[in-house]
């Protein structure tokens, strides 16, 4: 009896042992001290956000990075709506502040145009979205030339065209006058203190020609407005929404566009927690989790073609400025913090290209770092320089220590060098 006794609970320990070791939805990776399935590093959950993988001439998607695997998706913002929000933006301003916009009368506002990236498809759509508004653009829609027209005072740039606006029954000829690529000497695009100098540059050329300052972001259409515009009175409009452009629009700065950083930042990260979770992917974002945070589809939407979720963009002017000043709020509806038991630690490896960039450093991780704690993931922050792919990709030494990636290139080209390493 004694015998059978025994060989009983031996089994049923056998049992309880198989039992704890196995699950249904197996976890990718896991915090220290619990019992984890081990999941290849190419399994893992991948989100690439704020430059979508694609051909930096064509702009063409890369299928390839973007479904790398089945947890692979890409988060950012409508690109051609906010460009067509900026230039509308910029259209309006003028048909409602005509009276003295044409500071030397000549019958032509002329504008300049800080360029961020010529091979980026956000400042590609900038570039088209302005011209296009302004009737400057050469091309058919959605395809204008977004090429840099360098000096073009006389008018006669092949890139770009006169347009016309009529305004209180007279009709001006609108010009850009001069554009430029923001690439310092080391190669970092985007670069505001290159803006600086290109404003110092051109408005020692051309004076009171420059009606108008538009930059495809605000960091450029900063360095300008405090450079010189502020002090000449000339309206700057930029992209961004970061906080020292709202707060210069009680002193001039023309308005910016705000592509939803706060949205953005939660999708970021909220993909890899429900990937992780084993939920659907739409949890807390389409449908409402456990801690009620959920996104109405006026502030985003999936293009399941493209595995990408983009936020939309919102203008912002002297209307309704205010209520963007502090950019790195999260976004009230979906800022409830999330179970730790339900939702348990994890761990999470993620880059920005460019750690001087004033978008992704001031406004997009410090929110990051507010939703890493709502969603309990213990995130590392690599910071690149702007310019090197390569000091980066060394970075991600030892993917097997993480739960997931998120990815922030310097190139759009340059997927291959991050999954190259988690193929490995």
């Amino acid at each position: 009896m004694k015998k059978f006794l025994a060989l009983a609970l031996a089994a049923l320990m056998l049992v309880a042992l198989v039992g704890c070791s196995s699950s249904e939805t197996p976890s990718t990776g896991g915090t220290e001290g619990e019992d984890t399935t081990e999941v290849a590093n190419n399994q893992k959950p991948l989100i690439w956000f704020n430059r979508q993988p694609s051909n930096s001439t064509t702009g063409e998607l890369d299928a390839a990075a973007l479904n790398f695997n089945e947890n692979t998706y890409y988060v950012g913002f409508d690109a051609n709506q906010g460009a067509e929000l900026q230039g509308q933006m910029v259209l309006d301003y003028i048909n409602n502040n005509i009276d003295g916009l044409d500071r030397n009368g000549d019958g032509v506002i002329g504008y300049v145009l800080a360029i961020g990236d010529i091979g980026h498809n956000d400042s590609i759509a900038r570039t088209r979205g302005v011209r296009r508004a302004l009737g400057t653009a050469v091309g058919d829609e959605g395809t204008e030339d977004s090429t840099p027209v360098g000096t073009n005072t006389d008018g006669t740039s092949t890139y770009v065209k006169d347009g016309e606006i009529t305004v209180n029954g007279t009709t001006y000829i609108v010009r850009e006058l001069a554009s430029q690529e923001m690439k310092n000497a080391t190669g970092a695009t985007w670069d505001a203190a290159t803006a600086g100098n290109a404003i110092s540059t051109w408005s020692a050329s051309f004076g009171d020609q420059i009606d108008l300052v538009i930059s495809n972001n605000d960091g450029m259409g900063m360095a300008m407005f405090t450079g010189w515009s502020k002090d000449n009175g000339v309206p700057t409009f930029g992209y961004d929404a970061n906080a020292d452009a709202v707060a210069a629009i009680a002193d001039g700065y023309g308005g910016t566009i705000s592509q939803h950083a706060d949205v953005q930042a939660y999708l970021t990260l909220r993909l890899v927690r429900n990937i992780l979770d084993g939920v659907d992917i739409n949890t807390g974002i389409a449908t409402a989790d456990d801690a009620g945070n959920t996104l109405s589809d006026d502030v985003y939407y999936y293009d399941e073609a493209n595995r990408s979720y983009y936020a939309l963009n919102v203008a912002v002017t002297e209307e309704n400025y205010k209520d963007f000043l502090d950019s790195t709020v999260p976004y009230a509806p979906v800022s409830n913090q999330l179970d730790a038991e339900a939702h348990p630690t994890k761990n999470v490896w993620l880059n920005i290209y460019n750690s001087a960039d004033n978008f992704l450093s001031a406004t997009y991780q410090p929110l990051l770092q507010n939703y890493d704690d709502i969603l309990n993931l213990n995130v590392e922050y690599v910071g690149g320089d702007g310019q090197n792919e390569s000091a980066i990709v060394n970075r991600l030494g030892n993917p097997s220590q993480y739960d997931a990636f998120c990815i922030n290139m310097v190139k759009t080209d340059n997927a291959a060098s991050y999954t190259a390493v988690l193929n490995q």
